[in-house]
């Protein structure tokens, strides 16, 4: 017979996982730091296939508003800058030899309150993910106890550390928003 302990540590897992997803999207928006995962993931396309651009070079950061990108291959420059271009990263790719300079512009402060804006649409995007598993276990639970598999005592204790879990999530989302919002500010 199934405990409402097992339906929490199947869910468990897909809280971690859409945490996790959140915090690489937040690392990829912009602050006034540079950062490599700001370019990391854009897609290049090159000899007809398409690359994640940390596939193609080194990536690194010399200076707090420069990203430099040192392909592996110098015939990557031309489809890495092209890439670059049309990421609407508002970023125009310099070429040195066989190095590509990223210089960030300055923040605006309109820019800043948009940032600030898609970072809260994407917190909300994950707690409304979590919600949905919350339910889903939630759901579990209760079907559980009317087919007499647990008992309500047992289903209430389900509900109570079901929420524990989603309250410890909903402070770790609320941590790193609030982290990501005194960077980009």
């Amino acid at each position: 017979m199934p405990t409402y302990k097992e339906f929490i540590d199947r869910v468990k897992p897909e809280f971690d996982k859409t945490f996790k997803f959140l915090e690489g999207e937040v690392s990829k928006i912009r602050t006034s730091r540079a950062s490599p995962a700001l370019v990391e993931d854009i897609e290049v396309t090159a000899f007809g296939s398409k690359f994640a651009l940390k596939q193609l070079g080194a990536i690194s950061t010399p200076q707090t508003n420069q990203i430099v990108i040192q392909p592996w291959d110098s015939s990557y420059i031309e489809p890495i800058g092209k890439a670059i271009a049309q990421s609407g990263l508002g970023m125009s790719a310099a070429v040195d030899k066989n190095l590509i300079r990223l210089n960030l512009p300055t923040l605006t402060e309109e820019y800043r309150v948009g940032l600030t804006k898609a970072l809260n649409e994407k917190a909300e995007q994950a707690r409304q993910t979590i919600r949905r598993w919350r339910e889903d276990a939630w759901n579990k639970i209760q079907d559980a106890q009317k087919a007499k598999q647990i008992s309500e005592d047992d289903k209430f204790r389900g509900k109570d550390e079901l929420q524990k879990i989603i309250d410890e999530y909903n402070e770790k989302i609320k941590n790193l928003i609030e982290r990501k919002k005194s960077e980009i500010m």
